[in-house]
């Protein structure tokens, strides 16, 4: 994955990560960790998608708190703001497609119609989505909204590939994974816009996400490889604090030399 955003965010409001390769790995294993913990609070523990998404989005509530406190960028605590967006999102879609029996085609477009609302209100206001264009309390607060939504769409839209449209999980997070590609493809050999082609990528991960976590998740009679929620779980969250650490050192050193 290419797309890379090069420029940074002025002072004060660096408090995002620069996007590149390393992000979106980061990206999509903590959506797909969004997907297996939140299936693991709602299923395996058996909360329930209602209860676990009022547990979820008050932890999201806490923690985009901080965030917005927060004067720079502090990696762990940004992912940890992105990972509750993606488990809070994950039983959000659940409760809507399956408890108000909303179906992942009809829960799908209602999100892609918030996505729009939320987008388009920022970019009405601000002149601009861009995301190394961070300058206010306000846009930054839209940021996350997005985010929030796009996790939420992510999962309903996933859940649609791989049991409606007959793909399951394995041709499901394949088809979203060459479609990252190429929108990879087109924001390094085009002139298309690199702001519309972050976004676009953005939302796909958590597709890929949601049907990759399944894929990990589900047992084998399912078409899953039958790691089950916790240990699917326990693998990821090793990964993405690996990767975060081993991100975090890198800038620092590189800071230190510049």
């Amino acid at each position: 994955m290419t797309l890379v955003v090069e420029s940074q965010i002025p002072v004060p409001m660096n408090k995002l990560p620069q996007i590149t390769l390393a992000f979106w790995i980061m990206k999509i294993c903590a959506t797909t960790l969004g997907e297996t913990a939140g299936d693991l609070l709602s299923m395996t523990l058996n909360v329930g998608y209602l209860v676990s998404t009022i547990i979820l989005l008050s932890f999201f509530a806490v923690t985009l708190f901080i965030q917005l406190r927060a004067k720079t960028y502090v990696p762990f605590l940004y992912w940890l703001v992105i990972l509750s967006t993606s488990t809070a999102g994950t039983t959000m879609s659940d409760y809507m497609d399956r408890t108000l029996k909303l179906g992942y085609a009809t829960g799908s477009l209602i999100l892609v119609c918030l996505l729009v609302a939320v987008l388009t209100f920022w970019k009405v206001t601000e002149k601009t989505i861009s995301v190394v264009d961070i300058k206010t309390r306000k846009v930054e607060c839209l940021y996350w909204a997005a985010i929030l939504v796009s996790n939420t769409l992510g999962t309903a839209f996933g859940d649609y590939l791989a049991d409606d449209s007959g793909l399951k999980f394995a041709g499901a997070a394949l088809l979203v994974a060459c479609s990252i590609a190429i929108v990879g493809l087109l924001a390094k050999f085009t002139n298309l816009s690199k702001i519309a082609l972050f976004w676009a990528a953005f939302v796909l991960t958590r597709p890929l996400g949601a049907t990759v976590g399944d894929l990990m998740t589900k047992s084998h009679e399912d078409g899953g490889f039958g790691f089950g929620t916790v240990g699917s779980s326990l693998v990821l969250l090793v990964i993405l604090v690996v990767v975060i650490v081993i991100n975090s050192r890198s800038l620092k050193v590189r800071e230190t030399t510049a």
